[in-house]
């Protein structure tokens, strides 16, 4: 681990002195990248993070959103790149595991994780399909054995990822407001460090996370053992409970280097710690390597002398070993001593406050001709071309995924993966719908109208389950943000984003960014993914089965804009054309009357258009209620457009309504009156997924043929190759 030059002239300035060993080492940690968001964090503040909802308290390190009489909704995401590339299934595990703590230390429980992944092409790609297969096992493996539900997720593979891999974890967690831990600290409290022992397992790993990915340091990734975190979080419950934790905070990146200054620096107090009171898995673990060590598992907590014997029966009563490691004094160092020695003390501040940069920005030379768009030959079997794009990784169902994640235990799950988002039951009488989004191909044609997009989709999914959307994770993935252009691209998202936040009011809640994420073929692709919270008040959409003569609304504008399509790029490996863009008062207004017809209990279901378009979505409604349907293409509201545009055109803010004849004149007064765009154009019925044109039939396929192709397609490439 090191400091750049002029780092270490800055911070031998700051303390007056040449650093020790083990101050360089802290610092490297705390200033890494990943830590510090030296690069990020001067254009995050753009984000609205206030609303009526949203509750702040010193040093947490997940959003808390008050959800009404006297519960909090926390949320957190976080992601395991470099790691899960190396090791997938460690990797994506202990990410699993970090998220969970997050979420534990606001004095919440968790009760649902969600995840969205990026792989290489798994068509082609050995390695892709190695990564894939491991990192989802070790998702479903930790958080099987926690007893937390993984209720959702997305997945997508992309060129642009080879020999690589995107993980991020979220997690949900779910409280009595008045159980909020609220951090504070007074001299003479205790320093405790709770849970499994420190080992030489994720040495460096910040460092190894702000850096592009060239070895394969496996010391680097930490190893997972969710049987203790499963300890932990009800012995950390049954503290909070007794009252004895006066603030806490997960040990992550960085390990106790980072934990110890940026708890210390949040309470404005100093710390002093003895290395040798912590408890080790290894014998003759130097000094260095306990302060900088990412063994997972482990959480930092502030009690005081009379608390801490409960605490320590606690962790008996559990099984779980906690150590007495320092205590809290006036002024604001970090001291870090062995046995009478003293390795380290530095100022709080200085350690936890990186210098922020400033770094240039210049929009990317490729943005000039990429929205050109390039002449194809004519489709002369459409059957056929939408069986390939039901076959394709990025849209066949994803069953072989979620099929693995136990998403019941808990009971609290109301909607289950597979539809647009998951619901949860919440102990208020209201429910909560998730959902995680991100389209990387939009991204790198428009990165700002990209994010927006990303960002309209997973309001869209929670607004089919009835929700309103409260709140917003965000995660911004992207290259070497010393690389002006890769660095432009991050400022359109992060401006996207703000716009669209800002316009619907829905607050960010959370958020991460990772970045250095580069492969041997270059950057990836921007890749912001976004999370949304909605709640329901009352009744939640449970999707019910489409029978015969069930008809079809859609709601919303198809339009020409065919860039970052799946149809371009699986199709026509054609990367380019005119990226949707989200019209804001037509997407809250979509939203808002889309949500009107749902409580008003006129629906049997509700889908959005997102992936392949109006052609994919109608077949995923057939697919999975094993019906057919007849589409008459011309009725389709929007611009005049060929075939190809209407059926794989990927429009937002568009919507199908399903519901019972009788309902019909209900529903289109009220789209009427709303004055949304919409029409009737189709009916469900029979065993064909018919779209016609006029006279013309367009698509013609039986669904249980086109349900057999989408239903294992992904499972055959990842099993059979």
């Amino acid at each position: 681990m090191s400091l750049e030059s002029q780092e270490l002239s800055e911070l031998k300035l700051k303390i007056g002195r040449d650093p020790t060993s083990t101050e360089l080492q802290i610092v490297a940690a705390e200033w890494s990248e990943h830590c510090s968001y030296k690069s990020s964090k001067k254009h995050l503040k753009m984000l609205p993070m206030k609303g009526p909802l949203v509750i702040h308290e010193k040093g947490y390190d997940s959003g808390v959103l008050d959800v009404g009489n006297d519960y909090v909704v926390t949320a957190h995401i976080e992601s395991h790149n470099h790691p899960s590339a190396v090791e997938p299934y460690g990797g994506a595990a202990t990410g699993v595991g970090g998220v969970i703590r997050d979420i534990l230390s606001a004095g919440t429980r968790p009760i649902a994780i969600f995840n969205g992944l990026r792989f290489g092409n798994i068509e082609k790609d050995q390695q892709a399909r190695w990564l894939f297969k491991n990192a989802v096992t070790g998702i479903a493996d930790y958080g099987n054995c926690l007893g937390i539900p993984t209720i959702g997720g997305e997945v997508e593979f992309d060129d642009c990822y080879q020999n690589y891999a995107l993980v991020d974890v979220a997690a949900v967690g779910f409280g009595k407001k008045e159980n909020l831990i609220k951090n504070h600290a007074k001299i003479g409290d205790l320093v405790v460090l709770l849970g499994g022992s420190t080992g030489r397992d994720g040495m460096g790993g910040s460092q190894f996370a702000s850096d592009s990915l060239e070895s394969e340091d496996r010391s680097a990734v930490q190893i997972p053992d969710p049987f203790i975190e499963k300890l932990i979080i009800e012995a950390i419950l049954e503290a909070r409970n007794h009252n004895l934790i006066n603030a806490i905070k997960d040990l992550g990146g960085g390990g106790l280097s980072c934990a110890v200054s940026e708890t210390a620096d949040a309470l404005g107090v100093g710390i002093e710690m003895d290395v040798n009171m912590v408890h080790t898995r290894e014998s003759n673990m130097h000094s260095d390597e306990i302060m900088i060590s990412e063994s997972q598992e482990r959480m930092l907590i502030v009690t005081n002398k009379t608390k801490s014997k409960k605490l320590r029966e606690i962790c008996k009563k559990f099984r779980i070993t906690c150590s007495v490691i320092g205590h809290i004094k006036s002024g604001n160092q970090m001291h870090v001593k062995k046995g009478k020695k003293t390795l380290a003390n530095l100022p709080t501040n200085v350690v936890a406050n990186a210098t922020l940069l400033d770094l240039p920005s210049k929009k990317p030379a490729y943005l000039k001709t990429i929205e050109k768009e390039k002449k194809f030959k004519p489709i002369s079997d459409y059957s056929k071309t939408m069986m390939a794009l039901l076959a394709a990784p990025n849209i066949a169902s994803k069953i072989w995924v979620y099929g693995q994640y136990d998403h019941e235990v808990g009971i609290r799950t109301v909607v289950k993966p597979g539809h647009d988002a998951s619901v949860l039951r919440l102990d208020n009488g209201k429910f909560l719908s998730v959902k995680i989004d991100g389209n990387p191909k939009q991204c790198y044609i428009n990165p700002r109208e990209g994010a927006i997009g990303c960002f309209e989709e997973a309001c869209r999914n929670v607004v089919c389950t009835g929700a309103k959307p409260i709140g917003m994770l965000d995660h911004l993935q992207f290259g070497n943000p010393k690389d002006p252009e890769i660095f432009w691209t991050f400022l359109e998202s992060l401006k996207g984003l703000t716009d669209f936040a800002n316009d619907t009011k829905i607050p960010c809640v959370g958020g991460k960014v990772s970045l250095y994420n580069e492969t041997p073929t270059g950057p990836i692709k921007p890749t912001p993914l976004i999370g949304v919270l909605g709640l329901i008040d009352k009744n939640p959409l449970i999707p019910q089965k489409i029978t015969e003569g069930d008809c079809l609304v859609i709601v919303g504008d198809t339009k020409d804009e065919m860039g970052g399509s799946e149809y371009f790029e699986y199709i026509h490996n054609f990367i380019g054309g005119k990226c949707p863009v989200v019209n804001f008062t037509e997407s809250k207004k979509n939203m808002k009357t889309v949500l009107k017809v749902i409580q008003n209990q006129l629906l049997k279901s509700v889908h959005d258009c997102s992936k392949g378009g109006l052609a994919v979505a109608v077949s995923e409604l057939c697919m999975t209620n094993q019906i057919g349907c007849n589409i008459f293409l011309d009725k389709v509201p929007g611009e005049k457009l060929d075939v190809v545009r209407i059926l794989f055109s990927e429009s937002h803010s568009r919507y199908l309504l399903v519901m019972e004849k009788k309902n019909l004149k209900k529903v289109e007064d009220m789209l009427r009156k709303d004055k949304v765009s919409f029409k009737l154009i189709g009916q469900f019925n029979g065993e064909k997924i018919q779209f016609t044109k006029g006279t013309k039939s367009i698509i013609s396929l039986r669904v249980d043929k086109a349900h057999k192709t989408w239903f294992n397609s992904l499972k055959d490439l990842v099993l059979h190759g």
